[in-house]
């Protein structure tokens, strides 16, 4: 068990999500930055859809009632175990009766702690993460909650040792904005050409309207936006509201929504829009579906390869 000793700026439960439910009016919640959810549980050995937890700008305070191997990835912060950092990016052994935390991100908005076997909070609907738009899952983190750890999956005794092949630094700060790279974008439904071209030929800031569900974005306004009819929704989609400020969507969006679609995010890119903070600047760039689905196994590539522990 783990138990929640401070809960951190805003902590919650997080996996893949809830997969094929949208016709329900389910959204599919799940890791906003999915890569770096993924990598963490590689690190440990686990599936990397495996549970974990996600946090917000500034990390918790937990108490390990067993022993445990974790690794930290994403937002870049201070891990300490019992107030000795141990590195980032890295499995770590947790002993029982100790306590690990996580400062602030110093670039970036998100980290995510993966335990070997998993975080194994209650499913609901074939899933384990918290959604924080519909209140489905587990609710985010608060001092005094009891965290279950599934069995680890690896057999090897030293799980945690240094091996070769550990994540470069430059594989953990690949999807940070600091990388600096334009956000690939394919073109929407509700797109005219003028209204592609506005959208990526300008720098954007991040505002504080910022969140799981969506990220609302300033800069100068973008012509084409209005009303729409309700149409289904998918993360990385770019609406365009009246005041012509894009608003990105994240993994707690709606399923349906009533403003034009001019630009998707591609999945490979998602994780800068999840990882970039309120003043972080995003730009686009107008790509094909065939170079998005190249994006798309180039990343799953990267991830196949990355380091487990005990395999």
């Amino acid at each position: 068990m783990i138990v929640v000793e401070q809960p951190g700026l805003r902590t919650t439960v997080q996996d893949r999500g809830r997969v094929g439910l949208a016709h329900l009016g389910v959204p599919r919640s799940g890791a906003v930055d999915w890569y770096s959810a993924a990598l963490a549980n590689a690190i440990v050995g686990n599936e990397t859809d495996a549970a974990l937890l996600e946090t917000t700008l500034t990390g918790p305070t937990l108490r390990f009632e067993t022993a445990a191997v974790v690794a930290v990835a994403g937002a870049v912060a201070d891990v300490a175990i019992d107030g000795e950092l141990v590195q980032f990016g890295v499995a770590a052994t947790v002993s029982p009766g100790q306590r690990l935390s996580i400062g602030t991100a110093r670039d970036g908005l998100r980290s995510y702690l993966a335990v070997a076997g998993g975080i194994a909070a209650p499913p609901v609907l074939g899933s384990r993460s918290s959604d924080t738009l519909s209140g489905i899952g587990p609710s985010p983190l608060v001092a005094g909650d009891v965290l279950p750890i599934g069995a680890a999956p690896f057999t090897s005794s030293t799980p945690f040792a240094e091996k070769d092949g550990l994540p470069s630094k430059a594989m953990l700060g690949s999807v940070l904005p600091s990388a600096g790279r334009a956000v690939r974008v394919v073109r929407g439904p509700d797109a005219a050409e003028a209204t592609m071209n506005s959208l990526c030929s300008q720098v954007f800031s991040v505002s504080r309207h910022a969140d799981r569900v969506g990220v609302r974005l300033t800069g100068a306004m973008v012509a084409g936006g209005g009303e729409a009819a309700t149409a289904g929704m998918v993360g990385g989609a770019i609406q365009l509201p009246p005041d012509g400020a894009p608003v990105v969507l994240l993994a707690d969006h709606a399923v349906t929504g009533g403003y034009p679609v001019v630009a998707v995010v591609v999945a490979a890119d998602l994780p800068i829009v999840a990882q970039a903070r309120p003043g972080a600047a995003l730009r686009f760039r107008a790509v094909s579906m065939a170079a998005a689905r190249e994006a798309w196994a180039k990343v799953v590539e990267g991830l196949a390869s990355a380091p487990t522990f005990g395999r």
